[in-house]
């Protein structure tokens, strides 16, 4: 099943900034090869269902194996079952308007 999500990871102990932390997943994203799009309070991540909450996992993986102690995620998802839309289908729909 296709699924676009909304994630915000944030690792807890690690101090106040984030962006290594970003970076490391963003990184696991992209070889992925996921469609996404890095956003200032979190990222938008389209694929397959699994594929796509395989790199969520990955990516807690990762924070935790860079000595996060804890993460705290919140997920959106979003998914369809009578077409395909990508998040740049719904952006252009708005703008359309």
């Amino acid at each position: 099943m296709f699924v676009s999500i909304d994630l915000c990871l944030v690792p807890i102990g690690v101090g106040t900034s984030l962006s290594p932390y970003i970076k490391a997943c963003k990184e696991i994203i992209e070889k992925f090869n996921l469609t996404h799009e890095l956003g200032a309070n979190g990222t938008a991540i389209e694929g397959d269902w699994g594929e796509v909450f395989e790199c969520v996992r990955t990516c807690h993986e990762r924070i935790h194996g860079l000595g996060a102690p804890r993460i705290y995620t919140t997920i959106k998802v979003n998914t369809r079952v009578d077409k395909k839309q990508t998040f740049t289908d719904k952006l252009n729909s708005v703008l359309d308007k």
